[in-house]
């Protein structure tokens, strides 16, 4: 298994503590030098904020670590395709590189609905890989809104 994989996983298990507090099952795993230095999962619901998404709660506990908010040196594994607000603070975070999940059709801000990552009118361009563990990812978000439709 190569390392996109295995920190992949990782971001697998995040996103399966949302699933068990009732959030969107979204993982995030932030890695330096083959290191994990932070994690999140999707906390909207638990935490009653809209901003409490994967890679915002992860940037946060990262950049709190670290004791800077410049982020330049790390990949960050998601394991859905970040939104708009979400491909932003990777931006403000200069993050090196992202690796994603499943693809997001409707919201997906990093080359599915809009390509904000890859921007060179922005300040900051963040390394792009795709489709790691994407159908995991996919099984996971497709379960768990199959089982809101039947309650």
């Amino acid at each position: 298994m190569d390392d996109d994989e295995r920190f992949m996983r990782a971001a697998l298990v995040e996103a399966s503590l949302a699933q068990a507090h009732d959030d969107v099952p979204v993982g995030c795993v932030i890695v330096a030098d083959g290191v994990v230095v932070a994690s999140g999962e999707n906390r909207r619901e638990l935490d009653r904020d809209p901003t409490a998404h994967a890679e915002i709660v992860a940037l946060r506990i990262a950049a709190s670590q670290r004791g800077h908010w410049r982020l330049d040196d790390v990949t960050v594994y998601v394991t859905l395709e970040p939104c708009v607000m979400c491909a932003g603070a990777l931006i403000n975070a200069r993050v090196a590189r992202l690796v994603v999940g499943a693809l997001d059709e409707k919201a997906g801000a990093a080359g599915s609905r809009y390509n904000i990552l890859s921007d060179p009118r922005l300040l900051h361009e963040v390394s792009l890989t795709y489709d790691v563990l994407a159908e995991d990812s996919a099984t996971l978000l497709r379960e768990f809104f199959l089982g809101r439709r039947a309650e």
